[in-house]
């Protein structure tokens, strides 16, 4: 019985297998879909369209150009060295989310390991890029401008606290989206698949659920968007204040 709860748990879809190993090298389901979307990036966009334009280089044309708007506004005119890392980020995590609303894949950003990496990674670089920029001046972000001197034993341990939670908070509110998505998505899916089995009314009463699937996925690629942009504007805000503090 437990055996057959696993199969079905809504969980599954999250679990990382071996696909391939030899010696100590392990490609999982996750490593192949990082590598799967390395190659289609690489090989669709970034040579392809160079001879055979296409809608997918339209697509991404749109994006780097909504790109350049986020990063000046956020940032400045101090973004032109940051455009195609903001760029890169937004266009990984869009891909990782929407690939895994097709059956059979796998959605990286649905594992905290990922997303917590990639947000520790951003998070070092720009206290790196402000520490190198403005030196011990860079302590100045733990207190806003124009605060009083006899506030400042109170505002600094909470500006601390914030400002370290950001490499938690950034990445929990990916996975969390992400992974909460992706288990409704399953539990309707396995809901509508046991109703075929439950007699004439319950099959005539499924196409009711499917339907709520459809708009329920619908909604999921509203989310793996809006996630991506979200955090790709934050890391624009962050950057912001590391090159110009408060």
């Amino acid at each position: 019985m437990s055996n057959f709860f696993y199969l079905n748990s809504p969980l599954e879809q999250f679990q990382i297998t071996p696909l391939i190993s030899f010696l100590i090298i392990f490609i999982t389901n996750s490593t192949f879909i990082f590598i799967f979307l390395a190659l289609y990036l690489y090989i669709f966009i970034f040579i392809l369209n160079k001879f055979i334009p296409t809608v997918f280089q339209q697509i991404f044309e749109v994006i780097y150009n909504v790109i350049i708007d986020l990063s000046y506004s956020n940032i400045g005119k101090n973004c032109k060295n940051y455009i195609p890392l903001i760029f890169s980020v937004f266009v990984f995590l869009l891909c990782c989310n929407l690939i895994g609303i097709i059956p059979y894949s796998f959605t990286i950003t649905s594992h905290l390991a990922i997303t917590f990496s990639l947000a520790l990674t951003l998070y070092l670089g720009y206290n790196f890029i402000g520490i190198k920029k403005h030196k011990l001046k860079f302590l100045n972000l733990l207190l806003p401008s124009g605060a009083s001197i006899f506030l400042v034993p109170l505002l600094v341990p909470i500006e601390l606290i914030s400002y370290i939670f950001r490499v938690i908070s950034l990445p929990v509110r990916l996975f969390a989206n992400m992974m909460a998505g992706h288990t409704l998505l399953k539990v309707i899916a396995g809901f509508a698949w046991k109703m075929l089995n439950g007699g004439l009314i319950l099959f005539l009463s499924h196409f009711f659920i499917l339907i709520l699937l459809i708009l329920l996925i619908g909604l999921e690629l509203g989310v793996g968007i809006i996630q991506a942009f979200v955090f790709t504007i934050l890391t624009c805000m962050y950057i912001n204040d590391a090159l110009n503090l408060h």
